[in-house]
């Protein structure tokens, strides 16, 4: 297995698409998503475009839908939820489908949607990302950070790097083996050095002290956990995450 690491889907190569493919969005997308289909959803459809979203919701019954829209940290207007994770309870979501759209992650879901198999990965599922890639073996993953708006971002390169470091424990290989690329080892050294605090990392990170600016700090804590959730959205079809079973 071969692991690369690209901090944004700006930076992914444009000529090639890996076996696997891992979409990271720790503040908050694919904290979001994971906890929504922990919770009982039916599925999570995720967009780029607010419109396009409220298009193709508009075809399901009122009652199976939920809109979450998010702008800069902000609620979109008109939407049933924001990107909050703490929102997303098993009395608002179950049997639901979420219809998603964020500044950072649902683009970086769309970049590497035509992958074999695509996952969403966070702190909060870490573990169980990690087991898929230990018995599914792709010979190539690439972990793909969201950032924010095209620039790097602390928390996803951390999570990249925490999915990487308990990787080489599993597989018992060398980081030369595993290493496709330079950010890999990068990614390794901060989730290292960041590994038993990460919420002060969140609140050192740009997007951190944004989602501080809005009072997020409940969410900024959950976000914070790791291993918690037994669960991996995994692509059913073209942006629509399931539960993997």
């Amino acid at each position: 297995m071969k692991l690369f690491i690209y901090h944004t889907p700006e930076l992914t190569p444009t000529d090639s698409v890996p076996d696997c493919a891992i979409a990271v969005d720790v503040l908050r997308a694919t904290t979001t998503i994971a906890t929504v289909l922990s919770a009982g959803a039916e599925g999570v459809q995720v967009f780029s475009d607010m419109e396009k979203l409220m298009q193709v919701s508009e075809e399901w019954p009122a009652q199976k839908r939920l809109r979450a829209g998010e702008r800069g940290g902000a609620k979109v207007p008109g939407c049933d939820l924001g990107n909050s994770p703490l929102d997303c309870t098993p009395e608002v979501v179950q049997g639901r489908r979420l219809f998603i759209t964020t500044t950072n992650g649902t683009r970086a879901l769309q970049r590497v949607q035509a992958a074999p198999a695509v996952l969403a990965g966070a702190f909060v599922n870490r573990q169980a990302v990690v087991q898929y890639l230990k018995s599914q073996s792709p010979d190539t993953v690439w972990i793909v950070g969201s950032g924010w708006e095209g620039s790097f971002s602390l928390e996803d390169t951390a999570c990249a790097g925490a999915i990487a470091h308990s990787l080489l424990a599993e597989l018992n290989c060398s980081l030369d083996e595993l290493a496709g690329n330079d950010e890999v080892i990068d990614a390794i050294a901060l989730y290292r050095q960041w590994q038993d605090n990460l919420l002060e990392l969140f609140h050192h990170a740009s997007h951190g002290k944004r989602l501080l600016r809005l009072d997020c700090h409940e969410d900024l804590k959950y976000c914070a956990q790791t291993d918690i959730l037994d669960v991996l959205p995994i692509q059913r079809e073209p942006g629509v995450l399931v539960k993997n079973s």
